[in-house]
């Protein structure tokens, strides 16, 4: 059954959940170069799209956490939620969990327990009476899936609210494994674009507050959307490559789920992630979907960079405001388009006017792990 989405909030390198759609309807790109956590001779890479450490609350260690923190209790806050009056689960879905704290505790034996790449802890403190805290570990599509299994939660009655929530934040390892999959480093997310060089990593974090109908409490912000459903896949066909028909399975079963046909859709914000082996195929697989229909195609990355876990959620956000507020963000580096690509309307350059009332998110991950969610407008 569709679900409302009562409360949000997202921090990613552009600000929170405002700053950061006000920095992509401008264009803004987050990347920069890298802190100095990191040396650029020992990963292989010289740029990154992250949250500067003179940041409010955000320390060197246990960054994914605090900002999880953050966006929880900005989400339940904006939803005037009350665990302790309400059954509220919390499902937190990561790429890396808090991997950047378990290399730290390598490297200098800085203390480090196995219980911190859970999050119960830091929910808990940010949203005090939640009953239950989750964990889904699965790439760049986590908190697509703790999506589907929020509404999963909300369908058989085992919750009031469910509070999604995606984070991750910059490591060591990650940077080296990206720095070493590509002869030249890229110094920016371009999706869809003929020279784009590859991904990069965005710290970031989401959260949105799912419920069964809109809430009534007193002092809670309109709903943002409705959830109408979200299709899951996971087809195994490679460790790191794409395989269409894993993608339009997810994108199928999001449409069957929801009783709608691509025709409906009025707006995409695609996974875009500026690699050599994801946006043709995207491109390929959205343009096979929607034939000639002229629908509108952003995606967030080129801004944000690719924020792992909470990269789903983020653009969630992203289209449920971007229907809320009549304007779609361009896609941030995009100047040529792909040949793939030619077909679908990409939105570039300026802010696209939008009368959509239903958007399709993209999320694909690892391994074929792949969520498409259908968001629709508030009403």
């Amino acid at each position: 059954m569709p679900a409302t989405l009562t409360g949000y909030e997202a921090r990613s390198c552009l600000g929170d959940a405002e700053e950061t759609f006000r920095g992509l309807c401008a264009g803004r790109s987050g990347a920069g170069r890298l802190g100095a956590r990191f040396l650029p001779d020992e990963v292989g890479v010289t740029s990154s799209y992250e949250i500067r450490d003179d940041s409010p609350g955000l320390a060197h260690v246990h960054r994914a956490a605090a900002l999880l923190g953050q966006v929880v209790a900005g989400a339940a806050a904006r939803a005037a939620l009350d665990a302790k009056q309400l059954r509220v689960v919390a499902i937190v879905g990561t790429g890396l969990r808090e991997l950047a704290a378990a290399e730290r505790w390598h490297l200098d034996g800085s203390p480090f327990s196995a219980t911190e790449l859970h999050f119960g802890d830091v929910v808990r403190d940010a949203l005090p009476g939640v009953a239950e805290v989750l964990t889904v570990s699965n790439a760049c599509s986590a908190s697509g899936y703790a999506l589907a299994l929020a509404q999963d939660l909300l369908d058989a009655d085992e919750a009031d609210a469910v509070v999604v929530a995606g984070t991750d934040s910059l490591t060591l390892s990650l940077l080296a494994v990206m720095g070493r999959g590509s002869a030249q480093p890229s110094e920016a997310v371009r999706p869809f674009d003929r020279d784009r060089r590859g991904v990069l990593l965005g710290e970031g974090a989401a959260a949105v507050v799912l419920e069964a109908r809109p809430s009534t409490r007193p002092g809670a912000e309109p709903a943002l959307g409705v959830l109408h459903s979200v299709g899951l896949s996971c087809d195994a066909h490679h460790e790191t490559a794409p395989h269409a028909p894993g993608i339009a399975a997810a994108m199928q079963a999001a449409y069957d789920a929801a009783g709608v046909t691509p025709a409906d859709v009025g707006l995409v914000v695609a996974h875009g992630t500026g690699t050599a082996l994801n946006d043709p195929l995207e491109a390929a697989t959205l343009a096979d979907a929607y034939q000639s229909r002229s629908v509108p195609v952003t995606a967030i990355k080129g801004g944000t960079g690719h924020t792992s876990g909470a990269a789903a959620l983020m653009s969630v956000i992203v289209a449920a405001q971007a229907m809320r507020s009549g304007a779609v963000p361009p896609i941030t580096g995009l100047r040529d388009a792909i040949d793939e690509a030619q077909g679908l309307d990409l939105v570039t350059g300026a802010p696209r006017a939008c009368d959509a009332t239903l958007a399709q998110v993209d999320a694909f991950g690892f391994g074929g792990v792949n969520a498409v969610a259908l968001v629709g407008a508030a009403t």
